[in-house]
């Protein structure tokens, strides 16, 4: 068992348990009581038929109806955005193939988009109907306050879907259309300045003043760009590690060994092996 120093989210007890987990499937579930543990075994039974993630799905939800239908349109509003289409993203148990979770870097309150990232990394994924009970342990953290934050990070995880390796050409996007608008803005200042008596009532109108304010936009946005473009090369050099601390283990064997070190180890002994050999 992972004890954390303090509660640091669901987000990052699952990564921790990622991390850590030493086996070849890893089925995470919550601790209120309301997910059916002899539900594993059909879940991995599934893996086995070619998947990467088999997600739970719990069609016949016990809580509110409300909560219910809420839920219901947010996964539909989902998917239709990721293009990963699924029944219930909040339904934690969930049965992954540990290469695809163990090094993902996952923050806030990122855990419900996981099929997400994975099929980024090229996963099949497929649903099972799975059981839920009303809720025998705990009390529910649920709030319509969620709504918006769970909103901000479909935002977040729509652009790492699409603009994670080139997120200039996000900014430029905008840049693009912000400098069209302002060149209409100056096109109508310069046009009205020609057709009208006054040239300097144009010059001095709402145009030329949206057409600056548009033109500025455009210069940010695409510096911006440039700047997530820096970022997000760093970040591929120097990928981030955990962002927890651990107070103490409990019931822990020895460290796994990490695969990416293994596998730089396994190189320099065969490429010294080799040199020993010439």
């Amino acid at each position: 068992m992972i004890h954390f120093a303090r509660n640091y989210g669901q987000t990052a007890a699952m990564m921790a348990g990622f991390w850590a987990a030493r086996a070849p499937v890893i089925v995470p579930l919550d601790a209120d009581g309301q997910n059916e543990p002899d539900d594993i075994e059909k879940l991995c039974d599934k893996l086995d038929e070619g998947y990467d993630v088999v997600s739970g799905w719990r069609k016949h939800r016990k809580d509110s109806w409300l909560r219910t239908q809420v839920s219901r349109i947010a996964n539909r509003l989902i998917g239709w955005i990721t293009g990963v289409r699924l029944h219930d993203y909040g339904c934690t148990m969930k049965a992954y193939r540990a290469h695809m979770v163990r090094d993902a870097r996952l923050f806030g309150e990122m855990h419900r988009f996981i099929p997400v990232y994975t099929s980024m990394h090229g996963a099949r994924i497929c649903e099972l109907v799975v059981r839920h009970h009303p809720r025998t342990a705990g009390t529910s953290k649920y709030g319509y306050g969620r709504i918006v934050k769970v909103a901000l990070d479909l935002l977040l995880v729509r652009m790492l879907q699409k603009y994670r390796t080139r997120p200039i050409h996000f900014f430029g996007k905008i840049t693009q259309w912000s400098w069209l608008g302002a060149l209409a803005c100056f096109a109508f200042a310069i046009s009205l300045a020609i057709y009208s008596q006054d040239p300097w009532v144009a010059f001095w109108g709402k145009a030329p003043l949206i057409g600056t304010i548009l033109f500025v936009l455009g210069f940010i946005a695409i510096m911006s760009g440039l700047v997530a473009e820096l970022v997000m090369r760093a970040g591929f050099e120097y990928n981030a590690g955990r962002y927890w601390e651990e107070a103490r283990r409990v019931n822990f064997g020895p460290q796994r060994t990490d695969i990416r070190t293994a596998d730089l180890e396994e190189l320099e002994t065969g490429f010294a092996s080799e040199r020993t050999h010439r």
